[in-house]
């Protein structure tokens, strides 16, 4: 038995120089002597669940994986029998191991194990197995081959099948809805307690990672996601555990609070994301995309060079074609413009690739911005019959100005989304 204590905290040293990029990607040996694959059971107050867990997920292992293999468990500060019965598991069991924390958090016995462990994938799973283990060779395949830097299991895909009450079933749904809404993410089940990391991945993610509790998975795939790593979803079957501990309602605002501060910190580009960055991997640009701040500056200052351009435009047009005709060519071609320079100014993207898609997505926005502007010429026109070019003009500022923010926002989200084009999902049913 190994004590973990404090090592699972959270160390940020941001003063250190960045560290190199992630070397690319490649396939595990056929033939490996050490174990591939750490499986850890993070563990409290499990006296009777924990036995035949562990005794169950070593028979499948044996059985059906190809590679060597070690399970851990991480006891996170059990009271009962827990630790005397992880003791007895681990000298009765080969390729079985266990560590003691002083304190209680499944993300700080997820931080501990993973870090000390030297299997170039590591896993998790629950104790109460709720998750199907023929799921396990899919979800660590796509790690071994190289062909994905996490995965995680989902119970809200085609092809899973789940067991459980309306009640937590809506609370799960929700949850990953408001992800998808305040965080922009793109995998569809944060929380199913059924994932994996290749190693030299939670090296770099794991200092980042804040949390010590639930959140901990949450924060993790965030940030993956937001560097550009590539999750792989692996559809599971899942029974839900009528004895689980879980604290809805503590958990739920601890989770909340999570999103908030994660929130702030992808906003104010605190997270050195670069860290995460892959040398040589061709679906990776040159760049990552900057956090919300910057981004939203350089995109007003491109605002106002194209707003600039577009009145200069405007103004040359406006004798020879008519109001309505010269506000449609200028910001035609100022959107064009925009769309341009906002793809490699404010959100790093360099390359022909994409370009056609991207200025078809930013069309879609000048359309917007078209019927805005127009709408907002017309309705002058109608109730000021004699307004003067310097009113036309003003008029036109406003309307600009109030459709920047949205454009800005179907920029982001849609146009020159954040890398998530780049998440595998898996069709793999267990």
């Amino acid at each position: 038995m190994k004590t973990a204590g404090q090592s699972a905290r959270t160390d940020r040293r941001t003063s250190e120089p960045a560290p190199a990029a992630l070397p690319r990607r490649a396939p595990l040996p056929a033939h490996h002597p050490d174990p591939v694959l750490d499986v850890v059971v993070p563990v409290f107050n499990e006296e009777n669940d924990l036995e035949p867990c562990v005794r169950r997920l070593h028979a499948h292992l044996a059985e059906t994986f190809p590679y060597p293999f070690r399970i851990t468990i991480a006891d996170n500060a059990s009271t009962d029998r827990t630790p005397r019965i992880a003791a007895r598991l681990v000298a009765e069991l080969p390729d079985t191991d266990w560590i003691r924390l002083d304190e209680k958090g499944r993300g700080r016995a997820l931080h501990a194990a993973w870090s000390r462990s030297s299997a170039p994938v590591l896993a998790y799973l629950d104790v109460d197995l709720s998750t199907d283990l023929a799921a396990l060779l899919p979800l660590v395949a796509p790690l071994i081959s190289g062909h994905s830097d996490i995965a995680i299991g989902t119970r809200l895909a085609r092809g899973s099948r789940v067991v459980r009450g309306p009640k937590r079933e809506f609370i799960s749904r929700c949850y990953n809805t408001l992800l998808r809404g305040t965080l922009a993410v793109g995998f569809s089940d944060a929380q199913c307690g059924f994932k994996a990391v290749r190693r030299d991945v939670a090296e770099r993610l794991l200092p980042l990672v804040e949390d010590q509790a639930w959140f901990f998975d949450t924060e993790l795939l965030v940030i993956a996601e937001r560097a550009g790593l590539r999750i792989h979803e692996v559809p599971v079957d899942w029974v839900d555990d009528p004895d689980s501990r879980v604290r809805i309602v503590s958990t739920a605002l601890a989770d909340l609070r999570g999103m908030a501060r994660l929130g702030r910190a992808l906003a104010r580009g605190r997270l050195p994301l670069s860290a995460l960055h892959r040398s040589e991997d061709p679906l990776d640009g040159p760049e990552l995309p900057p956090g919300l701040l910057p981004q939203l500056l350089r995109f007003a200052a491109v605002g106002i060079a194209s707003t600039l351009f577009y009145l200069a435009l405007y103004t040359a047009l406006r004798p020879a074609t008519g109001a309505q005709a010269a506000n449609a060519l200028a910001l035609l071609i100022s959107a064009v413009a925009n769309t341009a320079v906002n793809r490699r100014l404010t959100f790093g993207i360099r390359g022909r690739t994409g370009a056609v898609r991207h200025q078809l997505k930013g069309l879609a926005a000048f359309l917007f911005g078209l019927a805005v502007t127009s709408g907002s010429l017309a309705l002058l026109h109608h109730t000021t019959p004699g307004a003067g070019r310097r009113v036309e003009t003003a008029t036109l500022i406003a309307a600009n100005l109030a459709a920047t923010l949205l454009r800005f926002l179907l920029f982001r989200a849609w146009v020159f989304p954040a890398r998530h084009s780049r998440r595998t999902t898996g069709q793999t049913t267990s």
